[in-house]
């Protein structure tokens, strides 16, 4: 093996090494692709023994400093993101036994704690009854909001779940989440019988669970002939492929979030959001909740603890403190 290598050429190795070894996702290759590639352009060195301490620590002052032409900084945790893929690169580095910086002087900053935006019940009952109506499009979009509270389920799991997967009588489903791993999730009675309504609908062949309304964009067509077709919800890969993209499923949820009239900014994760915060309000233990939503460490389940701590305490005052007067 020839250490007379560019750094850039061991950068593309220690992408096909995630993506064939370590079995990452396309979306986390291109983002340490992202990460790195900034780096190197900054760093302008093209040998890996040229990473040492004052690079690392002049790089992470940059990124601190930084502000883009829209006068924008870099948030702490992307901050951390890219210092957490140079260490992943330089571990890569002393496994190939190449000279450079040990992985371990590179310390990752702490990073501010995630603010969880949640919905409440109500708020979350009046977006699904605004998708209200019989149409094509009414019955998809309310499926997909049902499935996403219901299930808790990342856009990404949900864009690609196939119908030949969904299994209405057990109300059980298996999805591919992050890292390739697959999980059950459990669908709700209501969301069920969405999801069943909605099926009543398809008349293509398409083997997506959620497609685009093929019929609605055709009646657009013919209605403004000299408009070009929107191509919201519409999948920017080949005419055929029927199926609904993340972006889509974004624009849907917002937009019935609007409709509703909830002035917080809501996203597809919003949903997620919400149903692991109603399950553990509810008196569901952390470890199943980090179960059902797939996460690969507690750590990252234990963001909703900070919202469920106030409604403990709540429930203390509530029961515990009216026994203490009693006494």
């Amino acid at each position: 093996m020839s250490h007379n290598m560019n750094i850039r050429d061991y950068k593309t190795q220690f992408l096909e090494y995630l993506e064939v070894e370590k079995q990452r996702s396309p979306k986390t290759i291109e983002n340490y692709d992202r990460y790195l590639e900034k780096f190197l352009v900054w760093a302008k060195i093209s040998d890996p023994k040229d990473i040492n301490d004052d690079l690392i620590r002049n790089f992470r002052l940059y990124l601190n400093r930084f502000v883009s032409e829209k006068g924008q900084n870099i948030k702490k945790i992307t901050q951390n993101y890219y210092i957490i893929a140079i260490r992943c690169f330089l571990k890569y580095l002393a496994k190939r036994d190449v000279k450079t910086l040990q992985a371990e002087k590179v310390e990752i900053g702490k990073t501010p704690e995630r603010e969880v935006d949640f919905l409440e019940n109500t708020e979350v009952e009046r977006i699904l009854d605004s998708a209200g109506g019989v149409s094509f499009k009414s019955l998809r979009d309310r499926a997909i909001m049902e499935l996403l509270f219901s299930a808790g389920l990342r856009v990404s799991e949900l864009t690609s779940i196939n119908r030949d997967k969904l299994n209405l009588k057990s109300g059980e489903l298996s999805v591919r989440g992050k890292g390739n791993k697959i999980r059950v999730v459990f669908i709700s009675d209501t969301a069920s019988a969405s999801l069943r309504e909605y099926l009543k609908k398809r008349e293509d062949i398409d083997p997506a669970l959620f497609v685009r309304d093929v019929k609605g964009l055709a009646k657009f067509k013919k209605k403004n002939k000299n408009v070009e077709t929107p191509r919201r919800g519409v999948s920017t890969k080949d005419d055929d492929d029927l199926r609904l993209t993340p972006r889509s499923i974004q624009r849907i949820v917002k937009y019935y979030a609007l409709k509703a009239g909830i002035v917080k900014d809501v996203h597809p994760h919003t949903l997620r959001h919400s149903f692991a915060t109603d399950l553990l309000m509810n008196g569901a233990d952390i470890r199943s909740v980090q179960a059902m939503l797939g996460h690969a460490s507690i750590n990252t389940t234990q963001i909703y603890t900070h919202v469920t701590n106030p409604h403990l305490k709540e429930v203390h005052q509530a029961f515990h403190a009216r026994r203490r007067k009693k006494d």
